[in-house]
């Protein structure tokens, strides 16, 4: 766990409404993947900056156990161009934890972080947190993928 500064930066894509009450959110944020993966989402994102996947979580209604909204998308250079059924937003700059979960996707690497994330004390803004599906997590047997938690500067 480090903490980084970081940018803000513009994400494109699809989204979905969720909770982590009754296993909602384990059953959303798969079929919203299946979905992406499925309707080749990223090829028609407008105005990408490189072809890495983000998955986001905002609007935040409180903290992880109150609603909140993931989109799964791709950097792009301004929101000026949001396809229909799609949905812009612009993840604020600022201090956030930064994990490294690696191994076999299929063996539930990141859910299990974030259960861990949700067991530690961090101060967290529960403004946007979001995970990076770069280069690194591109075999899904031996990935890593990099999750950041906006916490309160200081």
């Amino acid at each position: 766990m480090e903490t980084k500064q970081l940018d803000s930066f513009k994400l494109v894509g699809i989204s979905i409404r969720t909770s982590n009450q009754e296993n909602r959110a384990a059953q959303d944020i798969p079929a919203l993947w299946q979905r992406f993966m499925g309707e080749n989402i990223a090829h028609k994102i407008p105005n990408k900056v490189g072809e890495t996947v983000y998955c986001a979580y905002t609007e935040y209604e409180g903290d992880h156990n109150q609603p909140y909204t993931t989109l799964i998308g791709c950097p792009v250079a301004n929101l000026d161009e949001v396809p229909a059924g799609m949905k812009g937003i612009e993840v604020p700059a600022g201090q956030y934890e930064h994990f490294a979960p690696k191994g076999k996707l299929s063996d539930g690497i990141i859910i299990n972080q974030w259960f861990k994330i949700w067991e530690t004390d961090l101060d967290r803004t529960y403004q946007t947190d979001f995970e990076v599906y770069g280069e690194k997590a591109s075999d899904p047997n031996a990935a890593e993928v990099d999750i950041f938690v906006g916490v309160q500067a200081g």
